[in-house]
């Protein structure tokens, strides 16, 4: 429930936060203080949510091996993609926001992964603490999308032709939408708007989608357990907002893949 409510926030304050070349906080040196202090909030947050909630410090500290996108997982890699897209998603985020406050781009892309790297491992390290174990696979997953999130920010060519998104329709039963897996997919997206060898107006708004979910894991592994692996083509939602002029909405689907937008053939490898 924590990580919902810290991606949301910072993921809505993202959104409607303007890039600046140079703000009030960068003129009078206050935009490292803030930056500092935005992490040191984020770990308090933790440490204490972590104490009340995750029984942080009740244990000695200790690892396990929670395996990969195997079969026979807790859920099948599924809960690997989340910690991948949530320290995306809070590195991408923090990059905007510190663009705001006046940092040149690339210096903010590398506070924002800086910044998801810390939190999203100080959370990781408190789960050394807790019943939960640390998670190299977890750890590895956290780095993998901080970097992502850099490397996105920093390189608007890049982000021209890739999106990483999560399509998600909750089920409404649960407070615990984060790990909700049953309701998710995870996905990597080319567009063709990015690409100058493709000009026809039409196709422009096409994309290709590379997406992974799994399916029938709720209480673990079963012999009903999925994870299907999709091919998809559908339409550029954030070109056809942005071209007319909802900058935000289409910012939004630059990280959300909305239901029913595209045609995919998927595959199950379980069987």
């Amino acid at each position: 429930m924590l990580r919902l409510v810290m991606v949301l926030f910072l993921f809505s304050s993202f959104l409607f936060c303007e890039e600046t070349s140079k703000g009030r906080f960068a003129e009078n040196n206050e935009s490292r203080r803030d930056v500092l202090y935005t992490n040191l909030a984020g770990a308090a947050v933790i440490t204490a949510w972590g104490i009340v909630n995750w029984d942080y410090g009740k244990n000695k500290p200790h690892a396990g091996n929670e395996g990969w996108f195997n079969h026979d997982t807790k859920s099948g890699g599924a809960d690997k993609l989340g910690h991948f897209y949530s320290a995306y998603l809070v590195g991408s985020t923090l990059s905007g926001l510190y663009a705001s406050w006046g940092y040149e781009k690339r210096e903010a892309a590398l506070y924002g992964s800086l910044s998801s790297f810390l939190v999203m491992n100080y959370m990781e390290l408190g789960d050394a603490f807790s019943s939960y174990g640390f998670s190299y696979e977890d750890f590895v997953m956290n780095c993998l999308g901080a970097a992502s999130a850099y490397l996105l920010y920093a390189h608007p060519e890049l982000s021209g032709k890739v999106d990483f998104r999560l399509e998600y329709v909750p089920s409404f039963k649960t407070v615990d939408v984060v790990t909700e897996y049953e309701k998710m997919k995870y996905l990597i997206t080319l567009k063709a708007e990015g690409f100058e060898s493709i000009s026809h107006p039409w196709l422009r708004y096409s994309e290709l989608h590379l997406g992974y979910y799994t399916r029938n894991y709720k209480g673990g592994f079963s012999s009903q357990s999925e994870r299907i692996i999709y091919l998809g083509v559908g339409i550029n939602l954030s070109r056809l907002f942005r071209q007319n002029g909802y900058e935000k909405t289409a910012r939004f689907f630059n990280y959300y893949q909305l239901p029913y937008t595209y045609l995919p053939y998927e595959h199950d490898f379980s069987r």
